[in-house]
């Protein structure tokens, strides 16, 4: 590890099979507490190359216990998160809005390490059991259209680094693999992340697979579609930009979209927006996530048409009822 970060004192960056070996290392134990909170600190103060988030992510999901769901057309909505907004749990409740709507979600997802409540804390708090059974799941995605893949249980080899994130509490590079890690490997991906430079890496690693994606980022530093600003989305056609008003929505104000100060309240969010009892900005801003990951699916499809497929998942219960069939089993 100190010729690791020798390497990295002096602005040199590793090879795709360098940062292979690393992240192996690292999740095998073969560092202590002390070198890994070191690396990560230290990695967190330069730019990552693709070639190294290529490498880290090989790694990652080589490591992973894999989830393989034949015949089903998968999406994930799992972003970076590391984004510091606190906002509530826009992802999660657009991944059952897209699951009422008929679509096939496998949702990766852990607790809160940069954020005070990620969408395990939501889901556990709401009864949700955990589990990597492949047929309990797979019996979820039949009945409810949506599985939650809870990463501890698909990553044991980053026990290892869970208290060491959490004690840093800020983002790492960690932040940027668990969308590119989903232990199920959606063919469709609508992934939010917190910076354009990782869109844009996200983008270079897609292009050489056969995955269907959207890589959105809102210009004001959302790893989502926040309607507080404009914002970008990369998918497999290019690179485009959107205003909130040319879709129909003012601008919102980032308070609006709080996530609240602990998990019982985020929990409290999330069932009212679910049950059809959340505000016109709280619907539009998941509306809206959950009208781009229906257009991964159907890029030749209006925004407007995907939006409104949302809509009645969401407004005519559909999300709502996805929602009780996977916690109350």
């Amino acid at each position: 590890m100190k010729d690791i970060l020798k390497h990295l004192f002096e602005y040199k960056s590793f090879t795709r099979q360098e940062a292979y070996e690393i992240l192996t290392n690292i999740a095998t134990g073969k560092y202590d507490n002390h070198q890994i909170a070191a690396f990560m600190t230290a990695y967190g103060m330069r730019s990552i190359r693709v070639e190294e988030l290529g490498g880290f992510r090989d790694a990652m999901y080589d490591l992973c216990l894999k989830m393989d769901f034949k015949g089903y057309d998968l999406i994930d909505m799992c972003g970076t998160g590391g984004d510091g907004k606190n906002t509530f749990n826009i992802s999660t409740l657009a991944s059952f809005v897209v699951a009422g709507a008929g679509y096939k979600v496998a949702k990766h997802g852990n607790v809160g390490v940069s954020s005070g409540c990620g969408s395990s804390n939501v889901m556990e708090h709401l009864g949700y059991q955990f589990t990597n059974d492949k047929d309990n799941l797979q019996k979820q995605l039949d009945e409810a259209n949506i599985c939650f893949l809870h990463a501890p249980l698909f990553h044991p080899a980053m026990k290892t680094v869970a208290p060491i994130r959490r004690a840093l509490g800020i983002k790492t590079f960690f932040n940027m693999l668990g969308p590119l890690t989903n232990p199920a490997n959606p063919k469709f991906q609508s992934v939010g992340v917190f910076s354009l430079e990782l869109g844009r890496l996200y983008g270079y690693l897609y292009q050489n697979t056969e995955k269907q994606y959207s890589i959105i980022h809102a210009l004001d530093g959302y790893d989502e579609i926040s309607l507080t600003g404009d914002f970008k989305v990369i998918n497999n056609e290019g690179e485009s930009y959107y205003a909130v008003d040319e879709l129909g929505f003012e601008t919102v104000e980032a308070e609006a979209l709080a996530g609240g100060d602990n998990v019982e309240e985020a929990a409290q969010i999330f069932r009212n927006i679910i049950e059809g009892k959340g505000n016109s900005v709280q619907n539009n801003v998941v509306l809206t996530n959950a009208a781009f990951a229906i257009k991964t699916f159907h890029p030749e499809k209006s925004f407007g048409d995907c939006y409104y497929e949302a809509e009645e998942s969401l407004l005519g219960l559909k999300a709502l009822d996805s929602l009780k069939k996977l916690t109350t089993e």
